[in-house]
């Protein structure tokens, strides 16, 4: 009896040992502000959840990982339904500049964190955030530029055994 209780024991032990916790995937394709934000914050929210993250950027999702380019993300005035503005005024010159100052300006307003801060308390809170290799070569990134912590050197293989692996797999 205290042999099959051990065996038990070390079997539900083996069978904790496995279980890893909660696993998220988020695949984030777009690089605009408006697009920035969803993966970042349900990225965040997850890890603060104690599931384990993991966000794969591919082509314009790079530039949120980009230092610099992170800080200056754009928002189209034309074909957002949401966008206060007609799409025939959006198409205006200068009018992504006037929809992102709105934006900015909402995002200040409202004390929401901005995409560095959002960044960096992800990568405080353990979330990995990848970029793509091929699209770093297409692109001519250079990895130097993005923020530190940046996982690179991995591409759709990488993403896709790690969306199978995840409980929640998200593309954004």
């Amino acid at each position: 009896m205290a042999a099959r209780v051990e065996e038990l024991e070390d079997a539900i032990a083996a069978a904790t040992a496995d279980d890893d916790g909660k696993k998220m995937s988020i695949i984030a394709t777009k690089g605009t502000l408006d697009m920035a934000y969803p993966p970042l914050i349900l990225a965040s929210t997850a890890a603060a959840f104690g599931y384990e993250v993991t966000v794969f950027h591919t082509f314009w999702g790079l530039d949120i990982l980009h230092e610099e380019r992170s800080k200056n993300l754009k928002l189209s005035a034309v074909g957002n339904p949401n966008m206060p503005v007609p799409n025939v005024v959006g198409a205006l010159p200068g009018m992504d500049r006037v929809t992102t100052s709105m934006m900015e300006k909402k995002i200040d307003d409202n004390d929401t964190a901005t995409i560095e801060e959002l960044i960096d308390t992800s990568l405080e809170m353990g979330v990995e955030f990848q970029a793509c290799q091929m699209t770093i070569d297409l692109m001519d990134y250079d990895e130097d530029d993005f923020y530190d912590g940046v996982t690179t050197g991995v591409g759709a293989a990488t993403a896709i055994q790690d969306l199978a692996e995840a409980d929640i797999q998200l593309l954004v």
